[in-house]
């Protein structure tokens, strides 16, 4: 029998936890479980998060993270 509390890999660190809970959204849109860990114990402190994934979901929710475009910051002249 395999025990799935040891089969949770992390998949990133976010400095706020807004950006980690749309990753994690992102990722249960397309079927993967997810599981985000607070790098604060105090509500709202939005100091960070980090997202783990299972084993067996972890190239495909890397695949997807991998997906998102990133453009730089619009120039405000």
């Amino acid at each position: 029998m395999n025990n799935q509390v040891d089969d949770w890999q992390k998949l990133g660190s976010y400095d706020t936890n807004i950006q980690a809970e749309l990753h994690a959204n992102l990722l249960k849109n397309n079927d993967i479980q997810v599981s985000l860990q607070a790098l604060s114990a105090i509500p709202g402190m939005n100091s960070g998060a980090v997202l783990w994934v299972q084993k067996q979901d972890f190239d495909k929710a890397q695949q997807i993270l991998d997906s998102i475009e990133v453009t730089p910051d619009a120039d405000f002249d």
